[in-house]
């Protein structure tokens, strides 16, 4: 796998085990950066910024890195904190959104994030980026059925929370036991089948023109509400 941009690859070198090589532009004048890379002894290749845009399809800022793909976690391991607080991703597919809600995960302190196995966004290297490294700090966990595993966690006494325009005042809800919030597809929001499955809706009241928020930031602001709930 690829990741590519210069916070990505200063977070990464942290885990030099995990890269395999490094490409860089030909001109690149960060010293710092060479000398980690020469202590670890990580090979290294020198390309032109063409050869560099063909490798990636973003802003790579003249630095790529080819590591091992990501390890996802399992989701027993989610569940062995007390009183776990879970993002869980119905089908989100675009890589800002996830990179983004990971790095608001991370931030803000929650256990892991849950997605399917099949149409919606994997973790690759806009992923990386756009968390800004922070995929290395959560665990991420894919599973096969969002539905079986929504009642395996009920059934661990897991708190459901869907998200969508139509719902009780988030703010209002009670957040403090072991919590899984929902976010939905970009375009669709939640599946029938999962709206179904969810035991509370929450919704973030708009005052203006606007009737949605972008997947991230909604899911930032019920996570947010979450953790000062479960704080007090």
């Amino acid at each position: 796998m690829y990741i590519f941009g210069k916070n990505v690859a200063y977070e990464a070198i942290k885990k030099p085990r995990q890269i395999k090589r490094v490409f860089l532009d030909k001109n690149w004048k960060d010293d710092r950066f060479l000398q980690l890379l020469h202590r670890e002894n990580i090979p290294t290749d020198f390309l032109a910024k063409r050869d560099l845009d063909k490798k990636v399809d973003g802003l790579h800022q003249g630095v790529i890195l080819e590591i091992e793909d990501y390890h996802y976690a399992s989701l027993e391991s989610l569940l062995e904190k007390e009183n776990p607080l879970l993002v869980i991703l119905d089908h989100v597919e675009d890589p800002h959104n996830f990179g983004a809600i990971i790095r608001t995960c991370e931030a803000a302190g929650v256990d892991g994030i849950i997605i399917p196995n099949h149409r919606g966004v994997e973790v690759n290297g806009t992923v990386v980026k756009t968390s800004v490294g922070t995929t290395e700090k959560m665990k991420i966990v894919k599973v096969a059925n969002l539905v079986n595993t929504i009642r395996l966690l009920k059934d661990k006494g897991f708190w459901i929370f869907g998200t969508d325009m139509v719902g009780t005042d988030y703010t209002t809800l009670d957040y403090r036991g072991k919590t899984a919030i929902v976010c939905g597809n970009e375009g669709s929001g939640m599946s029938r089948l999962v709206a179904e499955h969810c035991d509370f809706t929450a919704m973030i009241p708009m005052q203006g023109t606007v009737n949605s928020l972008n997947a991230s930031v909604a899911t930032a602001i019920i996570v947010f509400e979450a953790v000062k709930c479960r704080r007090g």
